[in-house]
């Protein structure tokens, strides 16, 4: 039961961040990716810190404190750098879509380290849902813009990051909690995007952006920021790495669902054939019965 309240968070966490990556491809002509990251988790540490002391999360270890730092700059700061240039160069369903083979990296991932074995249903699973989300989404490839294949190659290897953040946080959040291994790691790679946006300008950049646009900045942080990443540590909390990861194929539905109000793209029958192997992959990656 404890996993499927985990995957079911993973889910809704999933959406938002589906929809974030719209309003990011969105903004992306307004601001450069460092400013859309300090954008993004600027917002977001400001609503999660406050939520984490006054529910009065359990803090990491001083001695895990060095390791969860370091994963928060990998992720918050490394990994969403490179996820915003990647939407620069291709469209926010193709990029997605890149991004939604989450779970094979983390499924590799997890069994390389030796963290998660890898069982011949959830191969299944994670495959058909993945195939999904390239029905969902075929019919917009021919469609792409002149050198999207960057912005999906830079998108996979921001994947590879973000895998190992997966398979590495779990020991780290059962020895605190959700909250507070969430607020330290997005702290320090919010404190280490302001560092360089100061250096570089990014900062400045900020009091450019019009009305339309913090609106959207505040959604990204709020939303696509603060509440996306504490329901998905939260999952990771319940639920294994892979697991959670595979639910990460909703992310270019949501995404193609939201662009098609901001950049008119098109639903196909393609899309919701796409949607129901996405949910059947699901399924059957998470109703795997555990041995006694």
């Amino acid at each position: 039961m404890g996993e499927w309240v985990g995957v079911a968070i993973a889910l809704v966490s999933s959406s938002l961040g589906g929809s974030a990556a719209a309003i990011t491809r969105y903004l992306a002509g307004n601001a450069d990716p460092i400013t859309l990251a300090i954008l993004r988790w600027g917002i977001g540490f400001c609503c999660v810190l406050p939520a984490a002391l006054l529910l009065k999360a359990r803090w990491p270890r001083r001695s895990d404190w060095p390791a969860v730092a370091a994963l928060g700059f990998c992720f918050f700061g490394v990994f969403f750098v490179l996820y915003n240039i990647a939407m620069t160069f291709t469209t926010a369903a193709r990029a997605s879509l890149a991004l939604a083979t989450l779970p094979l990296h983390t499924m590799v991932v997890g069994a390389i380290l030796g963290i998660e074995p890898l069982t011949k249903r959830k191969s299944i699973g994670v495959c058909i849902a993945v195939l999904g989300v390239i029905a969902a989404l075929a019919t917009g490839l021919s469609a792409a813009p002149p050198g999207a294949w960057r912005g999906e190659l830079i998108m996979t290897a921001a994947v590879l990051c973000m895998a190992f953040y997966n398979v590495w946080s779990r020991p780290f959040i059962q020895r605190s909690s959700a909250l507070g291994f969430l607020t330290v790691g997005m702290g320090t790679g919010a404190a280490a995007l302001i560092l360089v946006g100061s250096l570089t300008g990014s900062v400045a950049a900020l009091s450019q952006l019009g009305t339309p646009q913090w609106i959207a900045g505040v959604y990204l942080g709020v939303a696509g920021g603060a509440l996306a990443f504490i329901l998905w540590v939260l999952a990771l909390e319940r639920a294994s790495p892979t697991r959670v990861a595979n639910t990460m194929t909703v992310n270019p539905v949501a995404a193609g669902l939201l662009a098609t109000q901001l950049v008119g793209e098109p639903i196909t029958p393609n899309l919701v054939i796409g949607l129901v192997a996405v949910f059947a992959g699901i399924w059957i990656a998470t109703s795997e019965i555990k041995k006694p």
